[in-house]
């Protein structure tokens, strides 16, 4: 395994004092507020739970709020939560809660400041990633693929840069892209949120990240502490994959004007993972101009995003990006793109043999019989009808339809010429005229 999965990723350490926080003290005040205004809490240790701090640093902030006026001790202890003093706002808390809110309609966890996150992103950097051959292979070990493939993309993975991937379509550059996350098998801690001048930008997101299990700590121990800062979610290195409908309005901060806060855009939510843009050319923007769009965050490892006021601001780039198409490079970019593209990779159809390999592989799969005088038909007959191009889609296709029409016609599994002739003419759609 490499050096960078089994030490793990240094995890951010939790802050012990205000001070630590390094972000605004109104705002951490405001967003406390706001949350047991929206949530109802009004016990500190399930404040300190919603806004994902350590105890310690949620009683300064009550505290502090109580000497505003703000807050006021209930005089009540709550026996189920050992003998726990609670807290509730006043009306002048609830009044500053009400026009916190028509500011910004964020509440919960407590953001991470930008800076503070940029330092983590070097943490647990993709290019600090190291992976072997044998890794690779592993993760791989779905798909048949020539040694010579592996020799390129071993090194632009481990490199962490950007990877063009090239050839005709259906012979797996998906699979790859999908085996190159799986060979990455570390975790990372992405933030709940950031802050930038004030503003909340959310960044987690369940449908990019996938939570990892939680390190329980021992309720037993007479020292729990939090192993790491819980603003941040520790998860699997991300993947984002996007295809034809990938525009460039998707790449900037998207601002929600009802809760007046902001959500990360796309390639953020990638940092420390991959960015697939599958289908290169089929999106309604040029290949060139969303190629222009990455040229900073490919060179300079960082991304210059916009807020609503048009003030520009730096967040850090830290992404294995992948583009992925069916066109040759010289058709949709010009030299200074391609200059700016790290790694080009061809990704062709199989050779003769391995598909036959792929084909014996998927047939097993699939519980169907090989038949050698149904191969024979396929290989002197079928394929030099359009001159021998096997791609690694067609094992798949050819064997799903012979077992779709031995449902139908209600037969054992089996491959026989005349199976093979019904699956192929599903396969290309003849050229013909159709009167209209």
């Amino acid at each position: 395994m490499n050096m960078q999965a089994t030490q793990g990723v240094q995890p951010p350490p939790p802050p012990n004092r205000i001070e630590e926080m390094q972000l605004p003290i109104v705002m951490m005040r405001d967003i406390m507020i706001k949350t047991m205004f929206r949530k109802n809490i009004d016990m500190v240790s399930e404040l300190a739970e919603a806004l994902c701090l350590p105890r310690a640093v949620t009683q300064e902030l009550v505290d502090m709020a109580r000497s505003q006026t703000l807050l006021e001790a209930t005089g009540t202890l709550n026996a189920n939560a050992g003998d726990e003093m609670g807290y509730q706002l006043t009306d002048s808390g609830k009044a500053r809660a009400l026009d916190a809110l028509s500011q910004s309609e964020y509440f919960g966890a407590m953001p991470v400041p930008l800076q503070a996150y940029g330092e983590q992103v070097k943490r647990q950097s993709i290019r600090n990633i190291q992976i072997t051959r044998q890794e690779l292979v592993q993760a791989m070990g779905h798909l048949v693929l020539p040694d010579s493939l592996l020799d390129h993309l071993g090194p632009a993975v481990s490199a962490g840069r950007s990877i063009l991937m090239y050839g005709p379509p259906g012979n797996g550059k998906s699979s790859i892209s999908n085996g190159i996350r799986d060979a990455m098998g570390d975790k990372i801690y992405v933030p709940r949120a950031i802050e930038y001048s004030g503003q909340v930008i959310t960044v987690y997101d369940p449908i990019v990240h996938s939570k990892a299990e939680v390190e329980r700590d021992d309720p037993n121990s007479l020292r729990r502490r939090r192993t790491f800062d819980t603003r941040y979610v520790r998860c699997e290195r991300p993947t984002v994959i996007t295809g034809g409908e990938l525009s460039l309005s998707m790449l900037d901060l998207v601002y929600n004007p009802t809760a007046r806060t902001y959500q990360a855009p796309l390639q953020l939510k990638s940092t420390g993972g991959i960015f697939i843009v599958d289908d290169l050319g089929r999106q309604q923007e040029p290949p060139q101009a969303l190629v222009n769009r990455w040229i900073v965050p490919l060179e300079e490892s960082k991304d210059i995003l916009a807020l609503q006021s048009g003030e520009k601001f730096e967040v850090p780039f830290d992404t294995l990006v992948i583009f992925s198409t069916n066109f040759h490079p010289n058709e949709i970019f010009d030299n200074a793109a391609l200059r700016r593209i790290f790694f080009k990779i061809k990704i062709d159809g199989p050779s003769q043999a391995d598909f036959l390999k792929i084909f014996a592989m998927v047939a097993k799969k699939r519980g169907m019989p090989l038949d050698e005088a149904a191969l024979l038909h396929l290989l002197k007959k079928k394929y030099p009808t359009i001159k021998n191009v096997y791609a690694n889609y067609q094992p798949i296709f050819l064997i799903d339809q012979m077992i779709s029409i031995c449902d139908f016609e209600g037969i054992p599994y089996q491959m026989t010429p005349d199976l093979i002739d019904r699956a192929w003419a599903n396969m290309f759609v003849r050229d013909e005229a159709i009167a209209h």
